[in-house]
């Protein structure tokens, strides 16, 4: 239909310069040595070439405006199209599953075609899980990437481009203010403009699983059913190669630590979230007591994305020590097939604080020798610690991530981080009577 309107305008415009024409043909005077109709038919001349240019300006105008429309025509199609998680009557094989779009922040960088051939490549339906790329930056290279995905893809722009006010000793941190504006101008597109109940988040650095699609799909109903859960994400902070049971790629963990790196939310933390939204690092500020308020996020043992994003506003930090070694999922796990309700609050605090505690307890030294009494068994050890320097040593020592956040470690639950060392389920652990994260751990 735009097509035809289109077409419309342009042969409007011909049929107006193509009477102007004839207009001046047909009332061109006769030729004529006397000054005055010189003088006539030069006004009349000058009045034509006036008129011939007002109709190019026109035309110039009515090109522009199909270009507009024909840019935005995907765009606005897609959003008439948009559907509630509610089933809907469609056309897709399965119309009951929810409408779950995957939202990538993009800015300067043109490898964000990595990201998104692999999300087109793994990507089940274009129905129930449609793309949207926001853009910030402005930069032209990215922009033409994404323009050539077409309609598969929705291309959106945040409008406001300047510099953010900031402290005068953030000035070095400007790309931070820059990302945490980005962020909640897309989120607020997503869930107040698009109006979805859900979406996934992920940067235009980030490479997805074979199975990136069906864990969040599966994990969709557990984050509405579980108010103790404000989140779901594909990433382990000490997802190494040597530090995960591979072959164990359907384990999921309670985390009491917001990963990020591809995760999913819903429009109703978004409404708690979106009035307090910080002026910077938004992903330190999520790990707040005071966003997170004792909830817990679902986070896998191997991860379902990897970053490829060594350049970036943190300038590498922990890229060459940690992310590059991060093991990415290479087997389908067919989570929807699964039943994942032992991960509601009470079902798995009772399950895995009984196998956490009632693990035989190691000394560090003797588990990296290998010396401990139950090298000899199968089965976790347990690893204790006490305080801040304690668990940091012990973290350093085995090659996890030793950093903490408002008291929190790394992909820990009630203070517990789980991983493989040399083979063996180690739980690194506070004391059984552990009693709540301390934040001047940090």
């Amino acid at each position: 239909m735009l097509k035809k309107s289109g077409w419309a305008v342009w042969g409007a415009a011909l049929f107006l310069a193509w009477n102007l024409l004839l207009l001046f043909l047909w009332s061109r005077p006769a030729p004529s040595s006397s000054s005055s109709s010189s003088s006539s038919s030069s006004r009349l001349t000058a009045e034509v070439i006036r008129l011939a240019q007002d109709a190019e300006t026109e035309l110039e105008r009515q090109q522009d405006l199909l270009r507009q429309i024909q840019r935005y025509r995907g765009l606005w199609s897609r959003r008439r199209a948009l559907l509630p998680l509610t089933p809907q009557p469609v056309t897709d094989p399965d119309p009951t599953s929810p409408v779950l779009p995957v939202l990538v922040l993009a800015c300067d960088r043109s490898t964000v075609r990595r990201c998104l051939d692999a999300l087109l490549r793994y990507r089940p339906s274009a129905h129930r899980f449609p793309l949207i790329v926001s853009q910030d930056c402005g930069h032209a290279e990215t922009a033409r990437v994404i323009a050539s995905y077409g309609a598969a893809v929705a291309h959106i722009r945040q409008p406001d481009l300047g510099e953010v006010a900031a402290p005068p000793e953030h000035r070095k941190f400007q790309g931070y203010y820059r990302i945490a504006r980005h962020y909640r101008w897309a989120l607020g597109q997503v869930f107040r403009t698009f109006r979805y109940r859900a979406a996934i988040v992920v940067e235009d650095d980030l490479e997805v699983a074979p199975d990136f699609f069906e864990y969040f799909q599966a994990a969709l109903p557990l984050l509405l059913a579980d108010r103790s859960l404000w989140c779901v994400s594909a990433w382990n902070d000490n997802g190494k190669e040597q530090m995960v049971d591979a072959a164990r790629a359907e384990l999921l963990y309670r985390t009491d630590f917001f990963p990020g790196l591809g995760w999913l939310l819903l429009d109703e933390l978004w409404d708690e979230l979106e009035p307090k939204w910080p002026a910077a690092f938004w992903d330190d500020w999520m790990r707040q007591p005071e966003q997170r308020r004792g909830r817990a996020c679902v986070r896998p043992e191997v991860s379902r994305t990897v970053t490829f994003g060594r350049k970036g506003v943190s300038h590498g930090q922990f890229f060459d020590q940690y992310l590059k070694f991060i093991k990415l999922n290479d087997r389908f796990v067919p989570f929807t097939q699964l039943d994942l309700s032992y991960l509601k609050k009470e079902e798995y605090e009772r399950r895995f604080l009984a196998e956490v505690y009632g693990a035989p307890e190691v000394r560090l030294e003797e588990l990296r020798a290998g010396r401990h009494h139950h090298r000899d068994q199968p089965g976790p050890v347990r690893l204790q610690y006490r305080g801040r320097d304690a668990f940091k040593a012990a973290a350093k020592a085995l090659g996890l991530m030793d950093d903490l956040k408002s008291g929190v470690p790394r992909a820990g639950y009630r203070g517990i981080v789980s991983f493989v060392y040399r083979g063996r389920r180690v739980f690194l652990a506070p004391p059984p009577d552990w009693d709540g994260y301390d934040p001047s751990w940090s």
